[in-house]
């Protein structure tokens, strides 16, 4: 395998969809060194074949406001790989949402899911739609519209969505309730992030950011450091970084920035449980502004226009968006002492930022697998559903610890270099790699 000949034959076909290209490039150079020891994936194109989704559906999502006016968005559902298991990704409401920011998902959700031991393949879907400002009755409507267009291509066993940006347990809940009415079926099992009467699973919720964290505990035992007592700057305010600043919170760290559109809150003191419990009011008012927060509790500052990297801080966690903090961000971070980084988010650093990291040695690892713990946790809520059982928080949060622990021992075999650096992007890639790859070339040419 040839990266730059594979990559430049995709800039040609896919032309400025530069989230797509960049996690493809990503991957690509990671595991060109143990592709080549394979011959029987490159007869069988299984590179070729596995950066382009096996399909994308494109449809007009049209409802109507609450001042009668008809509005129109575009919706898209991308079933990118299912060698390994059902197609399964989150369903994101972003106005920034298009298809390449959706491939580039779709395709890191495919190593993510196999990374996590469950059969899952890999999917992403979402709409232009910016659920900010909207009311309750729009927010119904429009999923309504969405989950209209969308049904016939989803099921338990086909394609299972869940809740990503924009995408919380109302979302979720609408969407179902419309798939019930158009399916004449009561398939839980079709949707997770589900709500706790119907179907949902505990801890699901809080998975990503616990999993998260339960990866950096890994992560620094194998270092020989200890997150108690570390402080921790996380991006974002809502449920993924909510569940991480309680996670690091109950672990014994202290959270001392969090941050939005409109700038970073030091939050010199850390968190508590009326703190914790205020950022998921913040993101629940839907004005996606993190400035009230110091408002409410005196501790707190707000500087408008800064990011949580502005902060001095031992770890870093991006729980936002992806390529959220960048090169200079990382410089910014390595200067004021940060050892570790850990993406919550999706592709949360860029090339540069992880670039800086490695170069100055600290701890790094990438979004698919340290948030892996989120769609790992709708998986267990699948089989959940499938068995028609509910499992206590113990057992879920028991399982969870598992997975992650699973992940991380698989970063590590394949990621550890012979300075004894671990390398998690490159163990990551290739461990995810290698299952979806020997799945493919097992099932033929299809």
């Amino acid at each position: 395998m040839k990266v730059q000949t594979i990559m430049a034959d995709l800039e040609r076909k896919h032309p400025g969809e530069s989230e797509y290209l960049q996690a493809v490039q990503e991957v690509l150079e990671s595991i060109e060194e143990v592709y080549n020891l394979h011959p029987e994936f490159e007869k069988a194109k299984i590179v070729e074949r596995m950066v382009e989704p096996d399909r994308i559906f494109t449809f007009r999502v049209t409802w109507v406001d609450d001042k009668g006016e008809i509005q129109t968005n575009l919706g898209y559902r991308i079933q990118f790989n299912s060698a390994i298991g059902p197609y399964k990704g989150g369903i994101r409401f972003h106005k920034a949402v298009n298809p390449s920011m959706l491939k580039f998902l779709g395709f890191e959700q495919t190593f993510k899911n196999a990374l996590t031991t469950l059969p899952m393949g890999g999917a992403k879907g979402g709409s232009d739609f910016d659920p900010v400002g909207k009311s309750d009755a729009e927010i119904m409507r429009f999923c309504q519209a969405f989950m209209w267009e969308l049904w016939n291509n989803i099921g338990p066993d086909t394609d299972v969505p869940a809740g990503d940006v924009g995408v919380g347990g109302r979302e979720i809940g609408y969407m179902y309730g419309m798939y019930k009415k158009l399916a004449r079926e009561y398939n839980t099992g079709v949707l997770t992030g589900k709500g706790m009467t119907w179907g949902g699973s505990l801890i699901r919720p809080e998975a990503t950011g616990f999993g998260a964290l339960y990866f950096v505990e890994h992560m620094l035992a194998k270092a020989g450091k200890s997150i108690k007592g570390a402080t921790v700057a996380i991006s974002g305010f809502g449920n993924v970084a909510w569940g991480a600043a309680t996670k690091a919170t109950e672990l014994g760290a202290k959270v001392v920035a969090i941050s939005g559109p409109d700038g970073v809150v030091y939050n010199p003191e850390g968190m508590n449980k009326e703190k914790l419990d205020y950022m998921l009011a913040l993101r629940a008012s839907n004005r996606n502004i993190v400035a009230p927060f110091a408002e409410k509790f005196a501790d707190a500052t707000f500087i408008p226009g800064k990011k949580a990297w502005s902060i001095k801080c031992d770890i870093a966690l991006p729980c936002a968006f992806q390529n959220e903090l960048n090169g200079d961000d990382a410089a910014e971070l390595v200067a004021n002492g940060t050892w570790c980084a850990a993406e919550v988010s999706n592709m949360g650093c860029t090339p540069e930022a992880i670039a800086t990291f490695q170069g100055a040695g600290i701890l790094f690892a990438p979004g698919k697998a340290v948030n892996a713990g989120g769609v790992a946790t709708s998986g267990l809520e699948m089989t959940q559903n499938a068995m028609h059982i509910s499992w206590s928080a113990a057992e879920v949060d028991s399982k969870l610890h598992y997975i992650m622990e699973s992940i991380h021992a698989a970063c590590v075999k394949y990621g550890t270099q012979e300075d004894g650096y671990i390398n998690y992007v490159k163990g990551a890639n290739i461990a995810g790699f290698m299952k979806v790859a020997q799945a493919m070339l097992e099932q033929g040419i299809v």
